[in-house]
């Protein structure tokens, strides 16, 4: 079975570590907040201007003040601060956000990342991403591994691209990949999902960690 969102973020999420700062983008990387590992401490940042974002807030306990980059309500912790748009980019373009967790239309195997438009259709704006992945010291995405049973782990992304060679680790519903200089690598599968759906879905070449096949 492939994983579900929650799944997603939740594996997501084993990722962080201790003392980490992050940056979750919008879509299902917002669910990482509510699936922060026992035992450690990070601290949440969103480009609007919050640090220590908390999780979702129970229906009927929502702040209209309180939102995150994607417009969502959420809590604060009592570690939380805020500050303008410029000091929150500042931390992201100074390299002092650890990771950041983002969505994508695409990823090529060489890590290149599209994520901020198709072309022909109405843009609101890039968002902060190209910020984020030039920024950060790790870039995860996450994602599902397709759409519309077109695959958007690609070759070569076709789509405007985000970044250059930005993306570290992907994360999608059928497994886990890495990306590095030597490609792309299938390091886990979601719990009965085969290797031969995964090819199938996947126009990336990937290699297989040990064992996995």
């Amino acid at each position: 079975m492939s994983w579900s969102r929650d799944e997603m973020a939740r594996r997501a999420a084993a990722e962080l570590r201790d003392g980490f700062y992050v940056n979750l983008g919008i879509g299902i990387p917002t669910l990482v907040s509510n699936f922060i590992p026992s035992g450690i401490t990070v601290q949440l940042q969103s480009e609007n201007g919050m640090l220590g974002m908390g999780p979702f807030p129970f229906e009927g306990e929502e702040d209209p003040d309180l939102i995150n980059a994607g417009k969502q309500t959420i809590t604060e912790l009592p570690t939380t601060s805020y500050f303008d748009s410029a000091q929150s980019f500042g931390m992201i373009r100074g390299g002092h956000i650890d990771v950041s967790i983002l969505g994508a239309m695409q990823v090529a195997e060489n890590g290149d990342l599209a994520n901020w438009m198709i072309p022909g259709r109405m843009v609101k704006g890039m968002g902060g991403a190209m910020d984020l992945v030039a920024g950060v010291k790790r870039v995860i995405v996450l994602m599902e591994h397709s759409a519309r049973n077109e695959p958007k782990l690609l070759r070569r992304c076709t789509l405007p691209l985000t970044g250059k060679g930005v993306v570290d680790t992907v994360i999608t519903d059928l497994g886990v990949f890495t990306i590095d200089r030597g490609g792309m690598t299938l390091t886990e599968r979601a719990p009965n999902v085969a290797l031969e759906e995964i090819r199938q879905k996947t126009e990336a070449s990937f290699a297989v960690r040990s064992g996995l096949a």
